[in-house]
């Protein structure tokens, strides 16, 4: 398809704001006619294309923190990479008391804050940037630029965001399994947190209590450390949407200079506002992540 024509097509298929927020909030799926929230044979291709690449990024950083790290005076990337690793030591060291575990575990927690920032960040950059980029080259290979659909922030999509929360509980279950043995934890399953009885009759009824409490104490905890990653960058999107639309409006009418200075106004204040959320985020991310693990140690 020729640029002429995409111009043309664009422009003969203008939207409204409902499409222009429908657009940008549609993924690119294996299976694009499909509007439900879980489907196994369904993939969100965007989501899985920018966490592999920004876990990529995040081994690239540490790496190359690991491969100039210098015992002299360090320079500013090293020592912002020392803060961090210092700041999340002490933060594990404060949860997890098994020196062994600790050492393991902290490098996971460090790797999950960065790359849960990583995933953020991609909030910030201009909601039109890349879904342009992709339109641009998917009509090249004669595709319709209408049914070009991309979403850069994977930690705004709610199955990206329970993706990382079960890979959190997955982990939690090995160490239950590993500091407690299988049997040691299918006792704790079964016994807390309300004891047992010598009572056979009462003992299988606190059995039953007891394990069914278990599972939805792992499921509340799941559900919500996955959901409150998805619902607040999810909202930070929508409010980046809405700001856009306002010079989307200005672009489209010529008039109303209001508009064009309150989309800089709104975009540059929500933007600043919003580094705190990518930050405080990742930062929760990583610290339930660590006490999740660090329940794994506990004995009842």
């Amino acid at each position: 398809m020729a640029v002429e024509d995409v111009a043309a097509s664009a422009a003969s298929h203008a939207m409204t704001p409902g499409e222009y927020v429908a657009h940008h909030l549609k993924f690119w799926s294996t299976d694009p006619d499909f509007d439900g929230v879980f489907n196994l044979a369904v993939f969100h291709i965007d989501t899985i294309l920018f966490s592999v690449l920004l876990a990529g990024l995040t081994f690239w950083v540490l790496w190359l923190a690991a491969t100039r790290a210098t015992s002299g005076v360090p320079g500013r990337f090293q020592s912002a990479v020392e803060v961090l690793v210092e700041f999340v030591h002490n933060e594990t060291k404060g949860i997890i008391s098994n020196e062994t575990s600790r050492n393991a575990v902290a490098p996971l927690g460090l790797s999950i804050f960065i790359w849960v920032t990583f995933m953020n960040t991609m909030d910030l950059f201009p909601v039109d940037l890349f879904p342009v980029i992709w339109s641009g080259i998917y009509s090249l290979f004669g595709g319709d630029p209408a049914h070009a659909y991309l979403r850069v922030l994977p930690t705004a999509d709610v199955s990206g965001a329970m993706g990382l929360s079960i890979s959190v509980l997955l982990i939690s279950i090995y160490y239950n399994i590993k500091i407690k043995g299988a049997l040691g934890w299918g006792h704790e399953l079964v016994t807390a947190p309300f004891g047992t009885s010598r009572n056979p009759i009462l003992a299988a009824i606190l059995g039953v209590v007891n394990f069914a409490m278990q599972m939805v104490e792992f499921i509340s905890k799941t559900l919500s450390h996955g959901l409150r990653l998805f619902g607040n960058m999810y909202a930070g999107e929508l409010i980046f949407l809405l700001i856009a639309m306002m010079g989307g409006a200005f672009t489209l009418s010529g008039t109303g200079f209001m508009l064009v200075i309150g989309h800089i106004i709104a975009g540059l204040a929500w933007a600043i506002f919003h580094i705190l959320i990518i930050l405080l985020q990742a930062f929760i991310f990583m610290m339930l992540a660590l006490v999740y693990i660090g329940q794994a140690h506990d004995t009842h």
